[in-house]
């Protein structure tokens, strides 16, 4: 972290209600509760419904949390990319200790109130996953290897095991393979806004695959996760939680995933740059449905099974 981005007292402006959210990460937000709630309300436990909510609010002001640290600290490469040059903290309507203590201050309270509203073991798991984003992926793994997604992606990864443990009180094999969707998910997905975002990894000197190994090598990594990422897909459709309706998503969804790796595994740079990046755009576009779509049919399923209407 560097100083360069302070921001002085004449450099500050105003700020607005909505710079607090955005300091929150919203549409992060917005998936660590979709998922969560998927992870609870799939679980063969069901849960009282002022608990339910009482714990997804909970996990979200984690998640919340989380991003403010992220923000705090990576506001001297933010100021450097054009994605996130607008942010609270690099524009200057945040100071880097707000962020900061704002960040402190709900991740003590949401993993309190989550002991509190659920259990120790959900608490404990929002406690690791904030640490983990913040701290292991944020400080360290970001700036210091090409793999920094693939082993951050974990952060992202455990709001459905969260919301699973808020209601049975353990893990299981099925908590695990929705982590495991989530978890290979993250690099194709990523690493396709990378594709078409490499300059700003650069400026920032982030050393994202495309930087440090370039666009072919990206493409063949994306290729590889997705073809890794279909069976695991497809493997949580056979367990206690899945049916015919989320195999045929799964089905549909990964084999339109692979189409897109292959398409951009097949363009060479000069082919990307001609057009603007627009298959790398789209498969970044689709990966942004492919989880939402998978999660979705997770909970049709447990809807089907609650009014006797499931097949296994």
């Amino acid at each position: 972290m560097s100083d360069a981005s302070v921001i002085t007292p004449e450099d500050r402006v105003e700020t607005g209600f909505g710079d607090f959210i955005d300091l929150l990460k919203p549409r992060v937000m917005s998936l660590v509760v979709f998922t969560a709630l998927a992870g609870l309300l799939v679980a063969p436990v069901q849960v009282h419904p002022v608990i339910a909510f009482a714990s997804i609010l909970f996990i979200a002001v984690g998640a919340g949390a989380a991003g403010a640290l992220n923000m705090w600290w990576d506001a001297d490469i933010d100021a450097l990319m054009t994605r996130t040059a607008g942010r609270p903290v690099p524009a200057g309507r945040l100071a880097r200790e707000d962020a900061l203590a704002i960040g402190v201050a709900l991740s003590g309270i949401s993993v309190t109130m989550l002991a509190l509203a659920a259990n120790l073991l959900a608490a404990g798991l929002l406690a690791f996953t904030i640490f983990f984003y913040a701290v292991a992926y944020t400080m360290w793994l970001k700036r210091s290897t090409p793999q920094n997604i693939v082993i951050g992606g974990a952060a992202g990864a455990f709001p459905p095991v969260i919301g699973w443990a808020v209601a049975t009180g353990s893990v299981s094999l099925e908590a695990m393979l929705m982590f495991a969707l989530i978890f290979v998910w993250t690099p194709p997905h990523f690493w396709a806004l990378a594709l078409f975002m490499k300059s700003d990894y650069a400026n920032a000197k982030v050393p994202m695959l495309t930087v440090t190994h370039g666009h072919r090598a990206t493409r063949f990594h994306i290729l590889a996760y997705t073809l890794l990422l279909a069976p695991l897909a497809l493997g949580l459709g056979l367990t206690s939680i899945g049916g015919p309706v989320y195999l045929a998503v799964a089905t549909v969804t990964n084999a339109w995933f692979i189409r897109y790796s292959v398409a951009m595994w097949r363009r060479g740079d000069a082919d990307s740059e001609a057009d603007g990046y627009r298959t790398e755009k789209s498969a970044f576009r689709f990966s942004i449905y492919y989880l939402f779509l998978h999660f979705a049919a997770l909970l049709v399923e447990a809807t089907l099974r609650q009014f006797g209407m499931g097949v296994w």
